[in-house]
C-alpha cells in the first residue's frame, strides 16, 4: 500500500532532516510528521477521484459526494493538527476516531470489488482487508503513539 510506504519514508525523511537542523533526534515529531504527509496524500484520493470514493459508501447514506469532500478536508486539517503541540492531542483522538469511522467503508468497498480510482467495480475484493485492516491499526496505534500518547 503506498500510503504505508508513504508514511514511512516520510518518517525516515523527517527523523534525519530533524537531528540534522536541531542536532537532536526527534522520533515524535518526525511521526507526527510523516503521518501529517500520509494524511494529505490520502486525502488527494478524495479530490481526484470523488466518484470513486463516493462508490465506497453504502446506498443508504446521504450527501456522498460532499462526505468526499468533507473527509478529504478532514484527514488534511488532522494530519496538521498533529504538527502543532497546542493541538496534537485533539488531533490525535480526533485522527483515530477518524480512522475507526472510516473502516466500514473499506470493508464496504473491498466487499463490493470498489476500484476508487477507476470508479469501477473492478477492485481486489475481500482480499484486500487481510492488508486494510491492520494497516487501518497502524494508523490508530502510530497516531496514538506519536500524538497522543506524546502529544502533551
Amino acid at each position: 500500500m503506498i500510503v504505508l510506504l508513504v508514511l514511512l519514508v516520510t518518517f525516515g525523511i523527517a527523523l534525519v532532516a530533524l537531528k540534522l537542523i536541531t542536532r537532536v533526534w526527534n522520533p515524535y515529531l518526525s511521526g507526527c510528521i510523516a503521518m501529517c504527509a500520509m494524511l494529505c496524500f490520502a486525502a488527494l484520493g478524495h479530490f481526484l477521484y470523488p466518484a470513486g470514493m463516493e462508490m465506497m459508501m453504502p446506498s443508504f447514506i446521504p450527501f456522498k459526494k460532499g462526505l468526499v469532500f468533507i473527509t478529504g478536508l478532514l484527514e488534511i486539517a488532522g494530519g496538521i493538527g498533529l504538527l502543532f503541540q497546542h493541538y496534537r492531542r485533539t488531533a490525535a483522538l480526533l485522527l483515530i476516531i477518524f480512522f475507526i469511522l472510516v473502516l466500514p467503508a473499506n470493508i464496504y468497498a473491498a466487499l463490493h470489488h470498489i476500484n476508487y480510482q477507476t470508479a469501477t467495480t473492478g477492485g481486489p475484493g475481500p482480499e484486500y482487508l487481510w492488508l486494510r485492516v491492520p494497516m487501518q491499526l497502524v494508523f490508530i496505534a502510530w497516531v496514538w503513539f506519536f500524538g497522543w500518547r506524546r502529544g502533551r
